[in-house]
């Protein structure tokens, strides 16, 4: 196996944004692994489910997920933002770590959806950022709890990472883009959220976007490459992640390719994960 990696279009730059936690955050005195494992209570994400069953609409045969962004009346606009306006009134802190993770990941996922809405129509999220040496919207201030405002990167870099240490966690948040893992269609629940990270996991090891051959090559998202560590820091980690979610004829490709001559390739499309 030889390792031959080649960059596309964005790849050092998300790189870079992606390996900094926000210094704001670090700063606050809050700190976000406590929790409240004694209260067994759930957050109600029902406001969040009813706009993913109107609009988000699932591909069959483990294909890509896509928003229908074009169709969200303002209705259901003012939902949304009640429902992340509800979302941000409460202390984490007070719920379960089980509860939390899947709090952060419908936090994440419907402030893109948002963010998204409120920009609509664009041809990639990479296009919005506040500052104009942005490359897309991730450090920009999204939500403020407990008094402290986050971004998108403080959310899944200071957060959901450090704190849960799931891999999986790339498989759960999405950054609106075709490439991105799939928005799932059920809203993350302390009693579902280990169900859908696997599934979740399944359906993108399996697809073109996620892991795939040409030839001997392997060629693997680049999410794969910004978050290696994420997945045991080396190729063979990597594979052995893949061989673990890979179905019987993607995996007899990839124990082949641990004893070929063949390369490793990244890429990754920021197309917007529209109904077109």
């Amino acid at each position: 196996m030889k390792i031959s990696i080649k960059w596309f279009s964005y790849g050092l730059v998300m790189l870079l944004s992606f390996g900094y936690f926000s210094s704001a955050l670090a700063n606050e005195d809050i700190d976000w692994r406590k929790s409240n494992e004694k209260n067994h209570s759930m957050i109600d994400h029902m406001a969040w489910q009813s706009i993913l069953d109107k609009y988000l609409k699932l591909a069959k045969m483990g294909g890509v997920n896509l928003f229908d962004y074009a169709n969200v009346g303002e209705a259901e606009k003012k939902n949304l933002q009640a429902y992340l306006h509800d979302m941000q009134s409460i202390n984490p802190l007070n719920f379960n770590k089980a509860e939390q993770k899947a709090y952060w990941i419908n936090l994440y996922n419907a402030l893109t959806v948002n963010l998204i809405l409120n920009n609509y129509p664009l041809k990639s999220i990479t296009k919005l950022g506040e500052s104009i040496f942005s490359f897309g919207p991730w450090d920009d201030d999204m939500a403020k709890i407990n008094g402290v405002e986050l971004s998108l990167n403080d959310i899944e870099h200071a957060i959901l990472r450090p704190i849960f240490k799931d891999p999986r966690i790339h498989y759960a948040v999405n950054c609106a883009s075709y490439s991105c893992p799939n928005l799932a269609g059920q809203a993350f629940t302390s009693s579902n959220t280990q169900q859908l990270l696997e599934s979740g996991a399944r359906d993108y090891v399996n697809h073109v976007r996620g892991v795939s051959f040409e030839g001997e090559d392997l060629l693997m998202s680049s999410i794969y490459h910004w978050y290696k560590d994420d997945f045991g820091g080396e190729d063979k980690s990597l594979l052995a992640h893949f061989k673990q979610y890979a179905l019987t004829e993607l995996k007899a490709k990839l124990i082949k390719f641990e004893r070929s001559d063949g390369d490793i390739e990244h890429s990754y499309d920021w197309a917007l994960n529209e109904v077109k």
